[in-house]
């Protein structure tokens, strides 16, 4: 099974982590939270916001595409990169990846004003 690291995030990752043997078939979001790493998803998963936001550093090729939907709504999220993808539907495949977790979602943007 594939490997997938986290880049440090000060508040949600201080440390960064691994996670071996994460499980195929199964998106970012969901291993994430299980191991105790409480990404913001509030929209419990269901492809309606951008706060699961990720940029995807290492094995992006591996991903499958990401829907219209995921799209549109990428175009909404903080720091938007050519390798961003909701974690909530981004599911893990046959390839280790390197997530980082943007400093801030858009609801933290919002709330900072």
């Amino acid at each position: 099974m594939p490997k997938l690291t986290v880049l440090p995030h000060p508040d949600v990752c201080p440390d960064g982590a691994v996670i071996e043997d994460a499980p195929q078939g199964v998106s970012i979001c969901r291993v994430l939270l299980d191991n105790h790493i409480d990404i913001e998803h509030a929209c419990e998963l269901s492809c309606a916001c951008t706060t699961c936001h990720v940029v995807v550093k290492q094995g992006y090729a591996s991903l499958e595409d990401a829907t219209d939907a995921e799209e549109d709504l990428l175009d909404r999220a903080w720091g938007l990169t050519s390798t961003s993808r909701l974690s909530c539907q981004a599911k893990i495949a046959d390839q280790d990846l390197t997530v980082e977790i943007p400093k801030y979602t858009i609801n933290h943007a919002k709330e900072a004003h």
